[in-house]
């Protein structure tokens, strides 16, 4: 006979970036840092801004929060709100079920009142106006106006499967219009650092296109090598 889980699994210690770590990633776009991580980091495009950003602030630079809720059920993320911490983006795994919403705006609105900056989800949500007015920037999957269980069980600050990614609490999540970047605990030094790179790197090409150019000079000296063939 299979032992029943038990309907919550709470992980106590839960790791953290530094404040100034956090404080790097603010209004930072999700592009510069997929490109100081060399092209990785993004969730599928399948999450997305909540009613894609018509009517809601879809930006949010955090400490991910994991919760790992399972297919249309959210027991587990109500069980976080107790775990919320300043600054948090939530993330709420739903296994990618699409049958009912992952979360509508009475729980977006308890998140925001326990200080959380965001909220993703691989599930739709419901109640658009309620959560506009709430405030809370969500990226999901879409809308739908169905109802989830609480029934569990579920985790809170354990490693979860989203977007095609895994991630754990502490790694630090960046999101905007453009979608949802995860960056890794152990990698968030290198990345902040590389992103000065990038930052100056993207000033330099703005100001070129600002001044006309149409075509970079890279470009122009491949076509005129000997790796490209005319015919």
């Amino acid at each position: 006979m299979i032992e029943e889980p038990p309907l919550l699994t709470i992980a106590r210690d839960q790791r953290r970036p530094t404040a100034a770590q956090i404080t790097g990633f603010q209004g930072v776009p999700t592009s510069f840092v997929v490109d100081a991580m060399y092209g990785s980091g993004a969730l599928s495009n399948a999450i997305r801004p909540l009613g894609e950003s018509r009517d809601l602030i879809s930006v949010a630079a955090g400490p991910a929060l994991t919760v790992g809720c399972g297919a249309g059920d959210i027991l587990a993320l109500l069980g976080a709100l107790d775990s919320v911490r300043e600054g948090d983006v939530v993330l709420a795994a739903f296994d990618g079920f699409q049958g009912c919403a992952a979360i509508g705006d009475r729980v977006c609105g308890m998140l925001r009142n326990c200080g959380a900056a965001g909220f993703v989800t691989d599930g739709p949500v419901r109640d658009y106006a309620g959560i506009v007015a709430v405030g809370l920037p969500c990226w999901g999957t879409g809308l739908t106006p169905a109802s989830p269980y609480t029934n569990g069980p579920g985790s809170i600050g354990l490693p979860i499967q989203i977007g095609g990614r895994q991630v754990e609490t502490g790694d630090m999540i960046v999101a905007d219009h453009d979608g949802v970047v995860v960056v890794p605990f152990a990698r968030i030094d290198k990345v902040l650092e590389k992103l000065e790179t990038i930052k100056g790197l993207e000033a330099d090409l703005d100001a070129q296109i600002a001044d006309g150019l149409r075509i970079p000079q890279s470009t122009l000296d491949l076509l005129a090598s000997d790796k490209v063939k005319y015919i």
